[in-house]
């Protein structure tokens, strides 16, 4: 679509299914095979700092079961999620949303911020990354898509930056969901590709939006949803997909 420039592939928590998901470790690998973007997600820590972390607690990733949201910053950025990956990760850590938005920067990618709030802090989740990101300095930002699953966080962080464009999370594609995709100022409905038909695409660029979809991992799949107008595929296979499109 005019003026659409992202990349038509993400890297799905950074470096897919060939690195400890939303690490640094990823961001380099994603760079290495030359991905030009890649999705991460941001939640906040006990002392409000946003580090990269998918779930409430730290036992799928590190091994320990220990909510996120009662741990200091200072903590988390220490924990090491590598190791349980693979022993070849070991010492590899959480990183801060900073952190990864300058090493995005210095590699060259564009970032899909994902806002991942815990439960009842979503509007503040939302309201500290986008004080974040309002605050960044030029040379530290790539270009960014913020996204969340959550309404109340992607309208507070949309506030403090609403020149950034923003995308809305959903698993399956609905009236519902186009239309609150659209009530927020959305320039993309990011959904599963389970169950996802070339009609909803169709629907969802009639009406203004891109389509993005997750999460993709066969060259299959990726030829079919590119067909029906998807713009922006994550995926965990970048090794499979990036070699597809070149």
């Amino acid at each position: 679509m005019p003026g659409w420039r992202w990349p038509s592939l993400l890297v799905h928590r950074c470096g897919g299914a060939l690195a400890p998901e939303n690490t640094l470790a990823g961001l380099r690998i994603a760079a290495r095979l030359g991905c030009r973007a890649v999705e991460f997600d941001v939640m906040l820590s006990r002392d409000k700092l946003p580090v990269l972390i998918h779930d409430e607690t730290l036992a799928r990733t590190a091994g320990v079961a220990v909510a996120v949201p009662q741990l200091d910053a200072e903590h988390l950025l220490a924990t090491d999620v590598g190791r349980c990956f693979h022993p070849a990760f070991t010492g590899e850590t959480i990183p801060s949303l900073s952190a990864a938005l300058k090493a995005c920067a210095e590699l060259g990618l564009a970032a899909n911020v994902e806002i991942k709030p815990a439960a009842g802090v979503e509007a503040e989740t939302g309201s500290v990354v986008g004080e974040l990101l309002r605050a960044r300095r030029v040379a530290d930002s790539p270009e960014i898509l913020l996204s969340s699953f959550s309404i109340e966080a992607l309208a507070a962080a949309a506030a403090h930056v609403p020149e950034l464009p923003r995308a809305l999370l959903v698993e399956s594609h609905t009236p519902q969901n186009l239309a609150l995709a659209l009530q927020l100022g959305c320039v993309s409905l990011n959904v599963g590709c389970n169950g996802l038909e070339a009609k909803h695409v169709s629907d969802t660029l009639s009406a203004g939006l891109r389509v993005m979809a997750y999460t993709v991992n066969t060259c299959e799949a990726a030829a079919q949803l590119t067909d029906w107008g998807v713009c922006g595929l994550f995926t965990d296979r970048p090794d499979l997909l990036h070699a597809r499109q070149t």
